[in-house]
């Protein structure tokens, strides 16, 4: 693939050997690169039964097959590895600028196993690759030891690129993330803990390579007029105070094709903290630990009306290869208790999980506990949702003080929330019993609480009520990697035209909502070939964002053709998907994980059922049927989840795994 660098480099830190090894080609032709190319490393080379903490995991650290070849929205990398968090698959997507770091570095992805007996980290350019010591900056959260990292490794102008962890990572939680930017995380599965475990610190990239595609006009022409798009897309004519208005509308129980590029618009003017005021009224967001309705979280929506957000911007963060910047770096030198005068924008998922599922209405506490844990490098998903978990269990007397070491936990105490982040972040006290999420939490605490974490094979859920999306029943519970809202929805669904790319994928219509909630063979097509395109699109280095403004803007199939210099079609490439889709399902199974066993809280199928709102009385009673649908779809046994003999022959895989990387 000649968008590839065609090699990986390989890293053993227990003995300290270092290799650059040749990939070949079948393997890009059947995987891409990113999430695929990690899929097939670590399901032929971690061991069944491997510790995730131990030194038998492999942390791999993979770039995009588009990365770097001019292709707009391709500058993401990926984490895989086995999750600690849920003893499967994991994998991780983050932005930023280091992905295409990797590629000049002369290798598609980096893979790390063994363990190395004192803090180091991995220093690469053109010339030199080698494991430094890092015990000057072990203990650093993940923003100052970046920041140290960069100053100490730079060689005249060209800024080295660096992935680190924080004092979670450090501390193994298993829900530590890897940082890069100062502040952009590949937050889920917990594979920040595996980095802290291998006592890796960081990984800094200087190099300078060329990235070459094989037809660079076209890359050039797709770019140029996506770009076009994009610069002439208005504001929005509406404030952040309507925005509820839009929510309501869009909590109407009826869904249906739009355009994709429309929400564009919304990401460019205000980032994801838009979605907080829609989500509330429309039923997205989860509130009050996935108990409650906007009723019981009064002023949410004035509090968080993301033009209050806006007004403290100081610049739009742009990742690489993005031309919209839906992020953005804010002035909060004025916001009392914080302590320094600037941080990245929150995203919408920080927002609710420790806004509304904790019945905390404080703006500036979001700001605060968004920062501590982007410099600690824990996911706000995770976290988040374990806080909720602990708030509930204190409010019905599973848990007093003198559990939580002096703590009020009741909902929206936002003093408490505070000090528990810290707690966690430090492994201190009662902060310990939450370090490593909800499931292992109840686990400690015992006395039924387990019913009230909101998590699925180990994964707490992000800030999407599944009921209010009848695709992610499925996608929640049957994702290798579960619990994942960015894999699919029937919104990016709807968005993204499918259908015009692929000859099995049903169109978008008109339809009720309840219709997502029952078991046909549409809509187990349609979240099969939605999984396909997102699997197809991780290998890419493709962004979520770019993914949601459809075929007919983001011109996936047209970019990889002309950086690749192939000739395929939608169907072969959504072939590719189902691959790797596959091969993470192979690596569950191998790792000893049930996937039948796997099955969404109660809560997130209306049981009980909400009282109020937008989700008032609405259940998902087909969860199961709607998952084994969806098996039968990508060729997976329906009752079991495990992939059929025969798929697994059709699509090459046994034959992919016994290819070797070479010198």
């Amino acid at each position: 693939m000649v968008s590839c660098m065609g090699s990986i480099l390989e890293v053993d830190l227990t003995s300290g050997e270092i290799k650059k090894t040749k990939v070949p080609d079948e393997i890009y032709y059947n995987v891409l690169s990113g999430k695929g190319l990690g899929a097939w490393y670590c399901l032929k080379n971690i061991p069944a039964g491997a510790d995730p903490l131990g030194p038998d995991n492999i942390l791999g650290i993979t770039s995009g097959a588009l990365t770097g070849t001019g292709a707009l929205f391709c500058g993401r990398w990926t984490v895989v590895g086995k999750s600690p968090l849920t003893g499967g698959w994991g994998d991780s997507n983050c932005g930023g600028m280091f992905a295409p770091a990797i590629k000049q570095c002369g290798v598609d992805a980096i893979f790390f196993r063994g363990v190395s007996e004192k803090p180091v980290y991995l220093y690469m350019d053109n010339r030199t690759c080698e494991l430094r010591d890092a015990s000057a900056y072990w203990g650093l959260d993940a923003t100052e030891a970046e920041k140290r990292l960069t100053e100490d490794s730079q060689k005249g102008k060209k800024l080295p690129r660096v992935a680190v962890i924080g004092q979670a990572g450090e501390n193994r939680s298993c829900i530590a993330g890897i940082c890069n930017d100062g502040g952009r995380i590949a937050a889920r599965s917990g594979l920040g803990g595996v980095m802290g475990s291998k006592r890796l610190k960081a990984v800094v990239l200087a190099g300078s390579l060329p990235i070459r595609s094989a037809q660079p006009e076209r890359v050039k022409e797709l770019s140029s007029v996506m770009g076009r798009k994009i610069k002439r897309m208005l504001v929005p004519p509406v404030s952040g105070a309507m925005l509820p208005m839009v929510g309501r509308m869009m909590g109407l129980p009826v869904s249906f094709p739009m355009d994709g590029a429309m929400s564009g618009m919304l990401l460019k003017k205000w980032g994801t903290p838009m979605n907080q005021a829609l989500a509330v009224v429309s039923g997205d967001a989860p509130l009050k630990n996935w108990s409650g309705g906007p009723k019981d979280v009064p002023g949410a929506n004035k509090e968080f009306n993301p033009d209050k957000i806006l007004a403290m911007e100081t610049a739009k963060y742009h990742c690489y290869s993005c031309p919209m910047g839906c992020g953005g770096m804010l002035d909060t030198g004025k916001v009392p208790g914080m302590e320094y005068d600037e941080t990245h924008k929150p995203e919408y998922e920080t927002m609710n999980q420790f806004g509304p599922l904790l019945v905390n209405n404080s703006l500036d506490s979001i700001f605060i506990i968004n920062e501590l844990l982007n410099r600690a490098g824990m996911d706000t998903i995770s976290a988040g949702a374990t806080v909720a978990f602990a708030i509930e269990c204190f409010e019905v007397g599973i848990l007093t003080k003198a559990d939580t070491d002096g703590l009020e936990l009741t909902w929206g105490n936002t003093q408490a929330i505070i000090a528990l982040v810290k707690k966690m972040i430090a492994r201190e006290g009662f902060g310990d019993v939450l370090a490593d999420g909800s499931r292992i939490a109840a686990r400690r605490i015992g006395k039924g609480s387990e019913r009230l974490a909101m998590q699925v094979g180990g994964s707490e859920l992000p800030a999407h009520d599944s009921k209010n999306d009848g695709h992610l029943v499925t996608h929640y519970a049957a994702e290798p990697a579960p619990g994942k809202h960015t894999v699919a929805m029937d919104l990016m669904y709807n968005a993204m035209s499918l259908c015009d790319i692929c000859s099995w994928a049903p169109p978008a219509k008109l339809r009720n909502k309840k219709e997502n909630l029952e078991p046909t063979e549409t809509v187990a097509l349609a979240t099969a070939a939605n999984a396909c395109y997102t699997m197809m699109m991780d290998g890419a280095g493709g962004c979520y964002y770019g993914e949601m403004m459809g075929v007919h803007t983001f011109k996936l199939i047209e970019y990889l053709n002309a950086a690749a210099g192939w000739g395929r079609s939608g169907d072969d490439y959504m072939e590719i998907g189902k691959r790797v889709q596959t091969m993470r399902q192979l690596f569950n199974v191998k790792q000893g994980i049930d996937p039948a066993s796997v099955k969404l809280p109660g809560r997130a199928l209306g049981y009980p059922s909400l009282r109020s709102g937008p989700l008032k009385g609405v259940k998902a009673p087909y969860a199961k049927e709607q998952v084994s649908l969806h098996w039968k779809v990508m060729g997976w046994d329906g009752e079991t989840g495990v992939p059929a003999p025969e798929t697994v022959e059709a699509l090459g895989i046994n034959a992919l795994l016994e290819m070797e990387v070479g010198a």
